[in-house]
């Protein structure tokens, strides 16, 4: 039997974040983004959501020897599930998708800033596995673009923060500018 694998749609995609090293580009059906608001955090996160009709881009890769334990850490806000419709280029792998529905955590009270160093993350692992059409698709199949994006990458609050070129900046900054997401500066202090 083949080892399990994650279906990752947000900051997995960037292989830079991880130690997963079997990786693959994948799609699955059935399925957006968004970003979800909870009490427990300050900022919001990416989820996956199901919806019928739509299909978003991301990467599968195996988890060695079925130990979750390191993933369900990293993924603590949300619950693992057998992914269905994954499309992929590996001939038989059971996929899992973390995705935090809403009844798991306790909404937050109005919407939570997307910190940039995050959705920079993000936007460079699809440029990396998708090319710029693929971060274009990112952002046409994820929602929740009403939220506020916090200034951070003076002083990264992401975890996994990685170093962008300026070129991998401007397409962050560029998308931010099209879809007029409201950039705000970060606190001093």
């Amino acid at each position: 039997m083949s080892e399990p694998h994650f279906f990752g749609y947000g900051s997995l995609v960037n292989r830079a974040t991880h130690g997963y090293d079997a990786a693959h580009p994948a799609a699955i059906d059935g399925w957006r983004r968004c970003w979800r608001h909870i009490a427990a955090l300050d900022h919001a996160f990416l989820t996956a959501v199901p919806a019928p009709g739509h299909r978003i881009n991301g990467l599968i890769a195996a988890v060695p020897g079925a130990d979750w334990a390191a993933l369900d850490e990293r993924e603590m806000f949300y619950e693992r599930i057998p992914a269905q419709d994954v499309d992929h280029p590996l001939e038989r792998a059971a996929v899992e998708i973390y995705h935090a529905p809403e009844a798991l955590n306790a909404p937050a009270e109005g919407l939570m800033p997307i910190h940039l160093s995050y959705l920079d993350v993000v936007v460079q692992g699809y440029l990396r596995e998708f090319g710029e059409a693929g971060v274009a698709d990112f952002f046409a199949t994820t929602d929740g673009w009403e939220a506020p994006v916090l200034d951070d990458r003076a002083a990264p609050r992401y975890p996994r923060h990685q170093v962008l070129s300026r070129a991998e900046r401007a397409l962050s900054d560029h998308w931010i500018g099209r879809l007029g997401i409201s950039l705000v500066a970060l606190p001093e202090g």
